[in-house]
């Protein structure tokens, strides 16, 4: 305890809580965890998050009583409209690639529209190497295969010869690139 610094971790302010000198507040500190260790699972402790911060079940159930609806997911801390704001996009995000899927496009199809928009051959993007042109190719490529055909960097990784950090730093990339230019998966459509 306490040797190891971490910038999110405010020590000392901690420690002060529990008393003037260091040895004594690390002491205190020890103390006050094992005591909570010793309570094991409290219900007031656990899960519901948005239904601790609405103020408990009786609260909940007098809301239906209302009709008052409130939009949650233990997944995402925020209030009802801001949950289903995230949703929604994530919905959008997940519509569009089983359009796209269901429509037959797939990497292959990703890997021809790159290199018809860049004019290298299919072969020299797939082929390893850290030439601008090939990286660009790539790039553009990763973005499509994860962010449009949902595909996974480990999936991806594997079909192109590089690692998974390459793959989701070119995906990062490729967003860029599909921006500044107006490049499209599918011809005349947003995805």
């Amino acid at each position: 305890m306490g040797h190891r610094p971490n910038d999110w971790q405010p020590i000392d302010s901690v420690l002060r809580l529990f008393g003037k000198s260091a040895p004594t507040a690390r002491r205190q500190y020890r103390l006050f965890v094992e005591q909570g260790i010793a309570l094991g699972r409290r219900p007031e402790l656990i899960g519901g998050g948005l239904i601790r911060s609405l103020g408990g079940w009786s609260a909940v159930k007098s809301m239906r009583r209302w009709r008052d609806h409130v939009k949650s997911d233990e997944r995402i801390l925020g209030d009802s409209d801001f949950v289903q704001s995230v949703l929604s996009a994530q919905d959008e995000q997940l519509e569009t690639r089983y359009l796209l899927q269901s429509q037959g496009y797939d990497f292959r199809y990703a890997l021809s529209r790159v290199a018809q928009l860049t004019g290298l051959e299919t072969g020299q993007i797939l082929k390893p190497g850290k030439q601008p042109a090939r990286v660009y190719a790539r790039s553009l490529l990763c973005h499509w295969a994860i962010r449009r055909l949902g595909m996974t960097a480990v999936a991806v990784s594997k079909l192109l010869g590089i690692s998974q950090s390459a793959v989701t730093r070119a995906a990062y990339r490729g967003e860029a690139i599909a921006a500044a230019n107006n490049f499209t998966l599918v011809e005349g459509h947003n995805a």
